[in-house]
């Protein structure tokens, strides 16, 4: 076991004050840490359970870190970490083993990076220390709660449980779990942080400057994204739907349908596998894949990769040149949807039609239900048939996916006359 010595002559210049002030606080058993975008949240939680695995504990930690879906661990917490290490120059001194994604620290301490996936294979882990949820908001309450069950075991001290958040709808687990009014929070168990964009001194003017435009630009985003707030229940555009673990072995006979969303810096990309039942008018979304920032030959590959460049793909036909280049990498029956005055109204209208049943893993899709919403005359207090443009690029991709057995017919209403 190799004894680390870490000084930060500085600690301005490596913590945000909130983190710095509760660094070495393990006291309660759940750390809820919640707030707007680029709070330093996440940052400041890698740093505090990085630091505490590095301290002389006579049994060295184990540290489960989460996310949701398994494949966006590399790129995400696992990344995190690894940058952690490498700034603070342990990494070189650190057992990497990035095909199993594990992180042995020079002390002994052992790092294990998971998707909750297939929450049985968590259950096999044994002797952990602490749990990180990174997203914590894409769990479930069963999630959690089997978590927390897995910190049991007595050699460990002050175990802890991490949950990192943005805080989308009151609909979530962790709005009634820990906010709302039946919430019941044993301050000796539980503490909250709530942060915003002000609390990270590591933000640049540019970036400061784009949350904060979010007031001008996107109402919704802003009270969320840049006040770390929930979201006042509206609304909903699709009020019902249910989640539950879907096979497309068990759908093999209702066809496959694809659906493209372009985005890029503010918005995400968004590549979506639905299957639409006609007879039974069911509506199963089984895949997503959502990211900012790719380039259309990284939207190729992803494609190639989750195995799907020969199927038939709708995608937002203002992005001609987009579906363009994305064909020329390899993606030969990519298309552009079909747009007309209403197809954003006929087509939500097409879909309210089904019953709506949403695989556990598409976590993003299940968000924007939770989340597209009417918008509301502000003169009469009453919905308009018009959605908020928020919450939205999943559904775009739906919308373009099942164009083909959608019959183009006209909205069944033009208004919905709500008086609040």
């Amino acid at each position: 076991m190799t004894k680390i010595n870490l000084s930060f002559p500085k600690p301005g210049r490596v913590f945000n004050r909130q983190i710095y002030d509760n660094l070495f606080d393990y006291s309660r058993f759940i750390e809820v840490w919640y707030g707007g975008a680029s709070s330093g949240k996440s940052h400041g939680v890698v740093q505090k359970v990085v630091l505490k695995s590095l301290q002389p504990w006579k049994h060295p930690r184990k540290v489960l870190w989460l996310r949701k879906v398994d494949r966006t661990i590399k790129e995400s917490i696992f990344a995190d970490v690894l940058d952690c290490l490498g700034t603070w120059k342990i990494l070189a001194f650190c057992k990497v083993n990035k095909s199993d994604r594990t992180i042995e620290l020079p002390n002994g301490s052992v790092f294990l990076f998971k998707g909750m996936d297939d929450p049985e294979k968590i259950k096999s882990i044994k002797g952990l220390s602490d749990v990180v949820m990174e997203e914590a908001s894409e769990f479930t309450i069963d999630d959690y709660t089997q978590l927390t069950l897995r910190l049991r075991e007595p050699k460990h001290k002050q175990r802890q449980l991490f949950a990192m958040f943005n805080p989308v709808s009151k609909l979530n687990w962790t709005y009634k779990q820990w906010f709302s009014e039946d919430a019941q929070i044993d301050t000796k168990r539980v503490v909250i942080h709530h942060s915003t964009y002000k609390d990270n001194r590591f933000l640049d003017k540019d970036n400061i400057a784009t949350i904060e435009r979010l007031k001008v630009t996107n109402p919704a985003y802003y009270k969320i994204y840049t006040l770390g707030k929930f979201a006042t229940l509206d609304k909903l555009v699709f009020p019902v739907y249910k989640t539950q673990r879907l096979h497309v072995d068990q759908l093999q006979d209702i066809r496959s349908l694809f659906g493209l969303d372009f985005g890029f810096v503010n918005d995400p990309s968004v590549f979506i596998h639905v299957k639409a039942d006609m007879r039974n008018l069911k509506l199963y979304i089984l895949e997503e894949y959502v990211k900012k920032g790719m380039l259309n030959n990284e939207i190729a590959n992803v494609i190639k990769d989750l195995g799907y460049s020969k199927e038939v793909i709708t995608a937002d036909a203002a992005e001609k040149k987009s579906i363009e280049e994305i064909k020329r990498n390899g993606v030969s029956r990519i298309r552009p949807a079909t747009k007309g005055p209403d197809s954003v109204i006929q087509g939500i209208s097409f879909l309210q039609q089904f019953e709506i049943i949403i695989d556990d893993r598409c976590v993003k899709t299940i968000e924007e239900i939770e989340n597209y919403t009417y918008q509301k005359d502000k003169k009469t207090g009453e919905y308009i048939n018009k959605p908020v443009d928020s919450y939205n690029h999943c559904w775009d991709a739906i919308r373009y996916a099942v164009e083909e057995v959608n019959g183009q017919a006209r909205p069944k209403f033009k208004t919905i006359n709500i008086t609040i």
